[in-house]
């Protein structure tokens, strides 16, 4: 018994060995819009010497969550980026896969940015006027039709006399639910919800697919330099992407608000979000780093008031978040599945 023992622990410590020596580097998935930042806190990481420079590649967050869930081992990735919270189809992917200790991080707020070119003229938009750009279907006098919007003018007389163009991200992305939550959702008509009933809600988050809106994949800087050579043309994007680009893009108010550290801090910008990025708990002690890139990461010198990420367009979390946020870091607290 104990030779069968001895065996079964020598064959368990060689897996093991086996598996902390298949990868010696982060590896990270998911969101374009969290991309930026974890992007510069890869690098400084790196460049402390001690541990490799992470891994990120840009799949937008539906994608990265695929990937993360799809199960435990270094094959897998150790850290998904996201412009949105997991969502309960997603943990219970992951429970599936053995994916069931997950610490959640949230980095910091952002606004999502519906810009145009520096040439263009400032325009300030209601949420149901965006939705009836970019939905597939509207009501007009009562009745539901497909949308029959070609400019803007056609919505509002207010609005400019130009053709509506606007470049959206894809179903993969975080962006996009977090779009169609707070504007395809609210901003649809209470017409149009009483006369769908219960498929409103499907009914509202459906873009147009005439060609106006345009899908961009989940490349947010093609998006800026294809709005900073058509002044008609609009995008929708981080915060942090219209920081970095100011000399060629500029952001249209939303119901009379900017996008600005201030309006998304306190949620006065209509449509601020939450960034968060998830790790596997199982893969630290595995793959080399990822508890001090998690410490790194939630450090006040990094996402706090004055951390560097702040200078490309990070919104710091209030103190009472912040406090709960670094616990979770340098604890590893997991949070619930279910």
């Amino acid at each position: 018994m104990k030779k069968i023992n001895f065996i079964l622990s020598l064959f368990a410590a060689l897996v093991i060995t086996s598996y902390a020596s298949a990868r010696d580097q982060i590896k990270i998935v998911g969101s374009s819009t969290v991309y930026p930042y974890a992007t510069v806190v890869a690098e400084k990481f790196g460049k402390g010497g001690k541990f490799k420079t992470p891994v990120i590649e840009s799949t937008g967050t539906g994608g990265g969550m695929k990937l993360f869930c799809a199960g435990v081992g270094t094959q897998h990735p150790d850290i998904t980026n996201a412009s949105r919270a997991i969502k309960s189809k997603e943990k219970a992917l992951c429970a599936k896969n053995g994916v069931k200790d997950i610490v959640e991080i949230i980095v910091g707020n952002d606004g999502i940015s519906f810009a145009h070119s520096v040439k263009a003229k400032n325009i300030d938009f209601t949420k149901e006027q965006l939705w009836r750009a970019l939905a597939h279907d509207v009501d007009v006098n009562g009745k539901v039709v497909a949308n029959p919007y070609k400019k803007w003018s056609d919505i509002d007389k207010s609005l400019p006399n130009v053709g509506i163009k606007i470049m959206v991200p894809p179903p993969t992305s975080g962006t996009r639910d977090a779009w169609n939550s707070l504007v395809m959702g609210k901003g649809c008509s209470k017409g149009f919800k009483t006369a769908m009933g219960d498929k409103a809600k499907k009914g509202c988050a459906k873009l147009r697919e005439d060609g106006l809106a345009i899908e961009a994949g989940e490349n947010d800087t093609l998006i800026v330099n294809k709005l900073a050579a058509d002044p008609e043309m609009f995008g929708l994007f981080g915060y942090s992407y219209l920081v970095a680009n100011k000399d060629k893009i500029k952001a249209a108010k939303i119901e009379g608000k900017l996008p600005s550290l201030a309006s998304i801090q306190d949620y006065s910008y209509p449509i601020a979000r939450p960034l968060f990025f998830y790790v596997k708990k199982s893969h630290v002690g595995v793959v080399p780093g990822i508890k001090e890139f998690l410490a790194e990461f939630t450090a006040k010198g990094t996402m706090g008031p004055k951390g560097y990420l702040t200078d490309i367009g990070l919104v710091p979390l209030d103190n009472k978040t912040y406090k709960t946020v670094r616990t979770a870091g340098t604890q590893l607290k997991t949070i619930s599945l279910n």
